[in-house]
Formats: structure tokens, sequence, C-alpha cells
């Protein structure tokens, strides 16, 4: 069933460390599975006098890898968003720029719009096997019980306090690790998920229904 709802899967960067192809069509799929009219595209010079395929997207799904995000056209996504429009960003999204020992002022507006900024993958080792624990109530995770899965350890700082953690896990010290969140910005709706490096976490099936519904709630179909 369609819900008469458009969403835009965008990658860019490289595909060094991140499989940019492969990540857009399994994306475009779940958006499909999900109900939505989703297509794909490549490359963020695109929400300055947005054409249509991407003006008329609902919600944007953002697998990045580096590459160039221009602050205006990082300050375009984010005026769409606050206007209405939703956006997901799905791991490598929150890797912004640094200047000093701080936020890059060139990425500001991504950094509040998104809500956090990638910091490292911690102590020990950058990828493991370990437990994904739901937290909260929200319509994305409702009805979905923690798992476990095989995926690459992301720490991020937070913009801001205003979101509602969805999901966590716990590093071997004890500490709790943010996973996935939901804020509101303005009249649209955000969502950040820090799984999904390579297909080991997009196969896992409840990853695939947190993109699923975190596409569907921030293009307000749910």
């Amino acid at each position: 069933m369609t819900h008469n709802k458009n969403a835009l899967v965008v990658v860019n960067g490289d595909d060094i460390h991140h499989d940019l192809l492969t990540a857009s069509l399994v994306y475009q799929q779940l958006g499909i599975e999900a109900g939505l009219v989703t297509r794909r595209g490549m490359g963020m010079n695109r929400f300055v006098d947005a054409r249509p395929e991407t003006a008329d997207a609902d919600t944007y799904l953002l697998y990045t890898s580096g590459g160039l995000f221009p602050t205006a056209q990082q300050q375009a996504l984010s005026d769409a968003v606050r206007a209405g429009k939703g956006l997901v960003g799905i791991h490598g999204a929150n890797i912004l720029g640094w200047e000093g020992d701080g936020l890059d002022p060139a990425d500001r507006p991504m950094f509040e719009l998104l809500g956090n900024g990638y910091l490292s993958h911690g102590p020990g080792h950058h990828e493991g096997r370990h437990t994904i624990e739901i937290v909260g109530e929200h319509p994305i995770t409702e009805g979905i019980a923690d798992f476990e899965l095989f995926d690459e350890y992301y720490e991020f700082e937070l913009a801001d306090d205003d979101v509602q953690v969805l999901a966590r896990r716990h590093r071997a010290d004890g500490v709790e690790i943010p996973v996935m969140y939901a804020r509101e910005a303005g009249a649209g709706r955000v969502v950040y998920l820090a799984l999904g490096h390579d297909l080991r976490s997009w196969g896992e099936p409840p990853v695939r229904e947190l993109v699923r519904r975190a596409l569907l709630w921030t293009a307000g179909a749910l």
C-alpha cells in the first residue's frame, strides 16, 4: 500500500569505506517496502533551487561517506526540513568537518539540523558484535525487541539535548551509547541511526524495519 508520500535516498562521497552504490539500492528498496515512492540520487548540490525530483520529496535519507556538502546546500536542506520535510541520517551522515579542536563552522547548519557530529569509534576495536537495546516509546520502535548485530561502533557529540533516544548499546566499560534518536526541527522530523556500516547491518530484519519506520515517520505517514 502506498502512502502517497515521496522519499529520496541520497548518497555522497566515495566508496572506499562504505558501499554507497549498494546502500542506495538497499535503502531505496526499504522505502518502497514502506509504501513510499522512493527515488535515488547522488550528490548534495541539489537543495538550493531544487529540481522537482528533490523538491517533491517528503523525506530525505542520507547515506554519505565524505564528499562536498556546501554550507548553502546544508542551509537549504535545513530550511526545507524545518518547513515540514523529513530527514533520516544513516551512519556516516554525521561525519562533519573539524577546524582546530571543534566543528568547522561551514558544517554548522548540518550539525544543528541532524543533531550530532561524529567523534570516534570509541575505545577498543572499531567494529564488532553487540546488542542493541530498544528504549522509550515511539512509533518507530513499537513492538521491536532488543537485537544483536555486527556493525561498526560510532560515538558522537549531540548538538543539543532535544532528542528522544530510541535505541542504545552498552560499551565494554558500561557506558551507554545512543545509536538511534528522533527529534523535531521546526515543522519537520529528523531521525539519526548510527548503524549501517555494511550489509551485515543492512541485512538484519530489525535494522531494516527501523529504517522503514524512520522513513514513514519523517515523511509524516506514521
